[in-house]
């Protein structure tokens, strides 16, 4: 259903912290991991790279829908996972986003149907078992990203986007995905996600996740794997979803634009809507 921000604000209220409305549809809620200084094979990851975590609320007929992705430590998630419980906010997957890690860092993602303010409060209780920081203002200016976006671009197909020093991009498959009775727009987390982070000279560390039907599963891991890709994970992120989906987190370093490249062919194997 369409909405205006003004009807989500007994939910910012509830859960102490603002979003963004996206489309007019869903309120998106950014939880990044700010606080946390995480290392990948030797790489510091930054927030926006593998740790931005996230609350997604859309409103339907019959409710208001909640989705999301927490990035909590190995210590938190013990808490954070009563707190959901208690709340009656189901954990639909969990699994980790990258192979070396340090400290242990867990993804856990949430689905719930029922009132808005009360879905907000039975996650703000799971937040309180957590240290993750209130959301920070937008730079003015978004930094410099040191890699031939252009070719990235290029090779990619599409253009991203430069969020908080990191390149982005977010792609939405071309079919409809519902769950139960409800079409589920893509900005519920629906994407292929595919970061940049440079780390000087062109050079970039990536990872991101695609989003996949079963039959799409096998050619998108050979198509990474013949690019040199590592595979991180392969998982789904809801319970219902039709088509089932699933998704595959992908890690690797290197020149920017030879690593998009390598990403095209993985990409190509999956029914993503046209690039606008």
């Amino acid at each position: 259903m369409q909405t205006t921000k003004a009807d989500w604000k007994p939910v910012s209220d509830a859960l102490g912290r603002t979003g963004t409305l996206m489309k007019g549809t869903v309120y998106r809620v950014p939880l990044p991991r700010k606080d946390l200084k995480v290392t990948t094979e030797g790489v510091a990851v930054k927030p926006g790279l593998a740790l931005g975590g996230y609350a997604t609320f859309a409103k339907f007929r019959d409710g208001t829908m909640l989705m999301g992705d927490l990035v909590v430590t190995e210590d938190e998630l013990p808490k954070v996972t009563d707190a959901l419980q208690a709340a009656g906010i189901e954990q639909t997957a969990l699994h980790k986003h990258l192979l070396q890690q340090s400290p242990a860092i867990w993804w856990t993602h949430i689905h719930a149907m029922g009132d808005p303010v009360t879905l907000a409060k039975g996650l703000k209780s799971a937040l309180a078992g957590t240290a993750i920081p209130p959301a920070s203002p937008p730079p003015a200016t978004q930094p410099p990203i040191d890699l031939d976006t252009a070719a990235i671009d290029k090779a990619l197909g599409r253009k991203g986007t430069a969020d908080g020093g990191i390149y982005k991009f977010s792609i939405a498959r071309a079919n409809t995905v519902t769950d139960g009775t409800h079409v589920l727009p893509p900005a519920l987390g629906i994407t292929t996600g595919i970061n940049f982070q440079p780390l000087g000279g062109n050079k970039a560390a990536i990872n991101g996740d695609f989003v996949m039907t079963a039959p799409e599963v096998q050619k998108v891991v050979q198509a990474l794997r013949k690019g040199g890709i590592d595979i991180v994970e392969l998982h789904n992120h809801t319970l219902n979803d039709q088509p089932r989906l699933f998704y595959m987190h992908f890690w690797a370093t290197g020149d920017g634009a030879t690593l998009a490249k390598a990403l095209r062919p993985a990409l190509n194997a999956t029914a993503l809507a046209p690039a606008s």
